[in-house]
């Protein structure tokens, strides 16, 4: 597996297209929820990418302080769902702590996580830190990991 993270002016078309592919994938057609993923974050994002040969099977974006919360932030975490069950995810979010850590020098870190998925989370080192509520029709709760 090819682990890779580049910001938004070094994504190639090919892998921009990629990222935009998957994350319709699995956020609007499996998850069946319409809404708007080009939120004007991507400019300002680094996007980690995991592939296996020429595939994208896990992806995410992380931010520095100050853009989408007062910490860094990672968030769009995707794994394909043909990949997972093979603990991708955890190495996913391990590696997106590591770039945030060299990127910004710093391991705080805020999430927007889909309820279900805190214990996921959990085992990184997040905690609860808000009641929950709907982010486009799905129960979510911020985390923070300090």
């Amino acid at each position: 597996m090819k682990k890779t993270y580049k910001r938004f002016e070094q994504l190639g078309l090919q892998e921009l297209y990629d990222l935009l592919a998957l994350r319709t994938e699995v956020f609007v057609v499996e998850q069946n929820c319409p809404y708007q993923d080009l939120d004007g974050y991507d400019e300002q994002a680094i996007h980690v990418m995991f592939y296996e040969k020429d595939l994208l099977i896990g992806y995410c974006r992380v931010f520095g302080p100050h853009i989408k919360y007062e910490t860094s932030s990672i968030g769009r975490v995707i794994v394909k769902s043909t990949h997972r069950k093979q603990a991708i995810g955890h190495e996913l979010i391990q590696y997106a702590l590591e770039v945030i850590e060299n990127e910004f020098h710093t391991s705080t870190v805020t999430i927007s996580a889909q309820e279900h998925l805190q214990s996921f989370y959990k085992c990184h080192g997040f905690e609860k830190n808000s009641d929950t509520y709907l982010e486009d029709s799905i129960p979510h709760i911020q985390m923070i990991r300090k």
